[in-house]
């Protein structure tokens, strides 16, 4: 039975980049079936990339191989490996931090390094600059078609080897929860914190009650007031802004049918911290 081989990068569309991935990976089998989870990571941006795989990864069966390829290290002494998730799904990818949320989050019960004197492109030793087409998509068809198994990737790599981003964790204060703005949903301007919903529920706030946002970069406020914590959009009013539980399980600011960061010129990253509190409550003389 062919596996399922799901593509991602910061190539974009523009050029043939992404067509000669397929074609490799087509060239080892026909038959594999070839999805795309994006190509359009902002150029160079490791952790999105990091991001964008624990946000689908898990979703797909046991046995689905991925392929993210964000390198700005192409070429230099960084590994290349094969990570397996303890729920069966595979990684191929650069050892730069793009596993640090599977790794966090999902886990990872393996790693393998690619031994490229078995698992590269045909003919292509002389280049060094294209390696998601030469090393990693082909190491990828040859894993999902079943040419290769696990350890006839190359060797096996301690796990806690693996090269992870700087992570700064989500924590609870007294009456107030903190973290990081860790990734966007990038076509309507959300804003996804690393906040888990079960650690926010502590504030005891349930559906339609409000509670304080404040929004920092380097110790900058950039963003504060009082919004409404909903089940979803449609809950406030359209240009209201809210605060929800995303996909991932975790808390979310966002603008009914706009751009919370457009509009309010919100970045992500460590250095994006975001606070939330049970607003207090409001008496009238």
């Amino acid at each position: 039975m062919k596996k399922n081989l799901v593509i991602q990068s910061d190539f974009g569309l523009a050029d043939g980049a992404v067509s000669a991935m397929y074609g490799v990976a087509l060239s080892v089998d026909e038959d594999l079936n070839i999805y795309d989870l994006t190509h359009e990571i902002p150029q160079y941006d490791i952790w999105e990339a990091s991001y964008r795989l624990i946000q689908t990864v898990d979703y797909w069966p046991a046995g689905t191989v991925f392929v993210s390829v964000v390198d700005p290290g192409v070429g230099s002494d960084r590994r290349s490996v094969v990570a397996k998730t303890v729920n069966g799904q595979y990684v191929v990818t650069p050892d730069n931090g793009t596993l640090t949320h599977l790794k966090r989050m999902l886990g990872i019960e393996g790693v393998r390094i690619i031994d490229e004197t078995i698992n590269r492109l045909p003919n292509s030793g002389e280049s060094y600059t294209f390696h998601g087409r030469d090393v990693y998509v082909y190491t990828a068809a040859r894993l999902a078609a079943g040419i290769i198994d696990f350890a006839g990737v190359g060797p096996e790599a301690e796990t806690d080897t693996i090269v992870e981003l700087p992570v700064i964790e989500a924590t609870k204060d007294d009456n107030c929860v903190s973290g990081t703005i860790d990734v966007l949903d990038v076509r309507f301007g959300s804003l996804w914190t690393n906040i888990p919903r079960t650690l926010f529920m502590e504030l005891g706030v349930k559906h339609g009650g409000r509670v304080e946002i404040t929004i920092e970069n380097a110790k900058r406020v950039v963003y504060k007031n009082i919004l409404t914590y909903t089940r979803s959009f449609a809950d406030v009013n359209v240009g209201e802004p809210l605060v929800y539980v995303n996909s991932l399980d975790c808390m979310a600011v966002a603008i009914n049918q706009g751009s919370f960061s457009k509009a309010y010129s919100v970045g992500t990253g460590t250095e994006w911290k975001i606070s939330i509190r049970k607003a207090p409550k409001i008496i009238y003389e």
